[in-house]
């Protein structure tokens, strides 16, 4: 979900799952296989799940990376949480943001680019209220967890 270690993760606190599975990637790369084979759904435990795609470049590779996170909505943007579920390292796909500030989200069978941008001082606390499992994980973390904020582009 929102970045774990790996360039795909899925967040337990966003999709309400009672736990981290052991094998994330593996999680993760079933999810995106199921989400695309199924025009953006997903079935089981993930089924009600709030859920995005989001394929960045890599910072390093220069590869696609897709991340499975969840988000809130604000306006026309998507707000989306660098957690890593609590880890003491963004994730990363934050990574990836930084240095390519434009990528791709799937939402559902809606696929379109978008700029991200992290959330400054002045807004994180407007913003923070609304993604409900922020406190939960900033409360496993000693670092600030970065809001992440995705405008859509070229529309």
């Amino acid at each position: 979900m929102d970045g774990i270690c790996g360039p795909t993760h899925a967040s337990p606190y966003a999709v309400g799952m009672a736990q981290i599975p052991p094998d994330m990637k593996a999680f993760n790369r079933a999810l995106i296989e199921e989400w695309r084979a199924n025009d953006g759904r997903l079935s089981g435990r993930m089924a009600k799940s709030q859920l995005i795609l989001l394929t960045t470049t890599g910072a390093k590779s220069g590869q696609p990376r897709t991340a499975v996170m969840g988000y809130a909505r604000h306006g026309d943007r998507l707000l989306a949480i660098a957690s890593n579920n609590g880890a003491p390292r963004h994730p990363d796909w934050y990574f990836n943001l930084l240095a390519t500030p434009t990528a791709t989200v799937e939402l559902g069978s809606e696929m379109f680019d978008v700029r991200a941008r992290t959330a400054g001082p002045d807004e994180r606390d407007e913003l923070g209220k609304l993604v409900p499992y922020l406190e939960g994980q900033q409360k496993l973390t000693e670092r600030e967890i970065p809001i992440v904020v995705l405008e859509r582009i070229g529309t």
